[in-house]
């Protein structure tokens, strides 16, 4: 059964009133460090971080004649602290607020994803070493080609996706940087050493130089390691819809009891879950790209980005962590028909060692060109007289000339094209 994923704590992350009580987070830290640094005073500093508060309702309403985020918001909090928020925000800028807050929202949610993206992965391996030695047809251009088992298949996704992770931690590395440097990035009010003490209390980096604001191209690669980690899942999703076709059968998506797959036609089981990840995975490329779009501001900032990234982060959060969510109970409950698999491996009536005959003809000193010619002229006739291909062989006189009966048959064993199975499965799992 798969059950019906929402992603309360990544929502959470990105709700108006988590934003306000981050950005409060920072202000609580701007305040404490100016303390130490002898810039307001201790008691102010105390005032702020215990008597602070923020609701976003309240925030809203203020903004209403604001028209001003941030002045909304020290507005509010002000309220609560009384006298000594004059002190509050003090030497600051808003995007020495917003951006540094916005830097722990975004590790947060990285820090959510990766928990789990590590779930899917042990699901992952959990149904390959299951299918390790299931044999399947593999197919190139849609058409059969060699033999593999389904336990390749779950191992190349389980690689693919340790690799979208380790981009998720490259861009989270990236974007978990701080600033507390002014209008245009000189320090011209504050001392780096505030931003450094800010910084070090929020577990971030100061960013080494800023304008206004956190250069872009951090959030454009964050953006697109979530893009790329999406077009994976998408990857894997798409392979489960083709192999659930009809015609092939070899691997359904779970359907629950009392399910219904269409309002028309009572047997349809439909691949929904796998189609929905496909289609998420449109909208989080999307927001890539409109995050490259967004490295491009006017001199030391514009307000261009703003309006954008207020949808694309929680968007392209919230939809990735759904779909990976789904995909491991997916992939957990995944129905796998190995039978069919083996039938379907059969259909093209053994024309699939062809390549192998090849190579054996030419060990046998056939050149390439004629052993080509010999095991191809066999193959198209296997293919259009829905002949055994073997069989063929085993009566052209060309062919068992150079391969006696015994050859042939050795040829054709599955245990030999598959021998080196375990070797991949140690190389790609290793002691994972």
């Amino acid at each position: 059964m798969i059950p019906r994923y929402t992603p309360p704590e990544m929502g959470r992350i990105w709700t108006d009133q988590r934003r306000y009580e981050t950005w409060l987070s920072v202000e609580c830290a701007a305040a404490d460090a100016m303390a130490v640094h002898g810039l307001i005073p201790a008691d102010a500093a105390r005032d702020i971080r215990e008597r602070g508060k923020v609701d976003a309702a309240r925030v809203d309403e203020i903004e209403r004649t604001t028209r001003h985020d941030v002045i909304a918001f020290t507005t509010a909090v002000a309220e609560h602290v009384g006298p000594s928020a004059r002190w509050l925000h003090f030497g600051l800028t808003s995007s020495d607020v917003l951006d540094t807050a916005q830097a722990l929202q975004l590790r947060e949610s990285c820090d959510l994803l990766l928990a789990d993206v590590d779930k899917l992965l042990g699901a992952i391996r959990d149904r390959a070493f299951d299918h390790k030695h299931t044999p399947m047809i593999g197919r190139t251009h849609g058409v059969h080609a060699e033999p593999m088992t389904f336990g390749l298949k779950l191992a190349l996704w389980f690689d693919e996706l340790v690799r979208d992770r380790e981009r998720l931690t490259r861009a989270r590395e990236a974007i978990s940087v701080g600033k507390i440097s002014g209008a245009v990035g000189t320090y011209a009010h504050l001392d780096p050493g505030i931003e450094q003490s800010v910084c070090d209390q929020l577990g971030l980096r100061p960013a080494p130089v800023a304008s206004q604001v956190i250069q872009r191209d951090r959030h454009a690669e964050l953006l697109s390691a979530l893009a790329i980690t999406a077009a994976s899942l998408e990857t894997f999703a798409l392979e489960i819809r083709g192999l659930q076709k009809t015609e092939i059968g070899e691997v359904e998506e779970p359907f629950a009891k009392g399910q219904k797959g269409s309002s028309a036609m009572p047997h349809k089981r439909n691949p929904i879950g796998c189609e929905q990840i496909t289609g998420l995975a449109r909208l989080v490329r999307a927001n890539a790209l409109a995050a490259l779009e967004n490295i491009a501001l006017w001199h030391e900032r514009d307000i261009s980005h703003s309006s954008v990234e207020r949808i694309i982060f929680p968007d392209s959060f919230c939809s990735l962590d759904h779909m990976v969510r789904r995909f491991t109970g997916i992939v957990r409950d995944l129905v796998v028909y190995p039978e069919r698999m083996l039938e379907n491996l059969d259909r093209s009536r053994g024309v699939v060692f062809s390549g192998t005959v090849l190579l054996e003809l030419a060990r046998r000193g056939v050149s390439r060109e004629e052993a080509y010619t010999w095991v191809q002229r066999n193959a198209m006739r296997s293919h259009d007289e829905h002949l055994d291909f073997k069989e063929l062989l085993r009566k052209d006189e060309d062919v068992s000339q150079m391969l006696p009966l015994n050859d042939i048959d050795e040829v054709f064993d599955l245990k030999v094209q598959l021998r080196h199975v375990d070797s991949i499965f140690d190389r790609v799992f290793g002691d994972r």
